[in-house]
């Protein structure tokens, strides 16, 4: 009824079919249209992984002091449990790129998910919010022959150069980014020294696989000045 004591008009509906229809509901948009939920690839302990996670839109950037320091505090606390190793990793504004081990699916599902928590809580605490803080769920990598593997630590260890190169809002001011684990990397062909490394937390932890420790150097060390194609 209307305030003034009338009725409204009834409108007309379309004939409903009811129950669950293929492409029927809302379609996903803004933070909500991330990797498909797909069932993911079944993973051998021998096979380090490329995991690529996004951060919600409007968050402040993550490549700041204080926020990094947050980051790397995280890291070395989650970089080595049950089975789940973070090898590497870089910090871009509004992503992150890590490279993992893990003993299998199960343990790589578990421990990302535990360190990306363990990232959240530190964040939000950090900068004084509640709420979620990625964007959807992580996208993985398995990473299988030694030339996918060096690919992988060129793009991950180079991927900040990249983006300052395309000028999106990345600045890399040293032969090599240190919002990323390349000052703990040590198959650059150059002698890098990194003053007051000495000082910080290792965040990142030492691999076990052969891919990582030895197979992706049959193609040559990476030298400062690669960047991602």
């Amino acid at each position: 009824m209307r305030t003034d004591g009338t009725r409204a008009p009834l409108l007309p509906f379309r004939n409903q079919h009811g129950g669950r229809r293929a492409g029927a509901g809302r379609k996903p948009n803004g933070d909500r249209a991330g990797v498909p939920h797909d069932t993911r690839a079944v993973l051998a302990a021998r096979f380090p992984v490329h995991v690529t996670v996004k951060l919600r839109e409007h968050l402040p950037p993550l490549r700041r002091r204080e926020a990094y320091a947050t980051l790397r505090a995280a890291f070395a606390a989650g970089c080595d449990r049950n089975g789940f190793r973070l090898i590497h990793y870089a910090v871009l504004n509004d992503h992150l790129h890590f490279v993992v081990e893990a003993n299998g699916r199960t343990t790589l599902s578990r421990g990302v998910q535990g360190l990306l928590v363990r990232i959240a809580r530190a964040l939000n605490k950090h900068w004084d919010r509640r709420g979620r803080v990625f964007a959807d769920r992580y996208h993985d990598h398995i990473l299988r022959s030694p030339r996918e593997v060096r690919n992988a630590l060129r793009y991950v260890l180079g991927n900040g150069k990249k983006h300052a190169a395309e000028g999106r809002a990345v600045t890399v001011a040293q032969a090599i980014d240190t919002y990323t684990s390349a000052p703990w990397f040590d198959g650059f062909r150059e002698t890098i020294v990194v003053r007051g490394i000495e000082a910080v937390v290792r965040p990142i932890t030492d691999a076990h696989t052969w891919l990582l420790t030895t197979g992706w150097r049959r193609h040559g060390l990476l030298s400062v000045t690669e960047r991602p194609a």
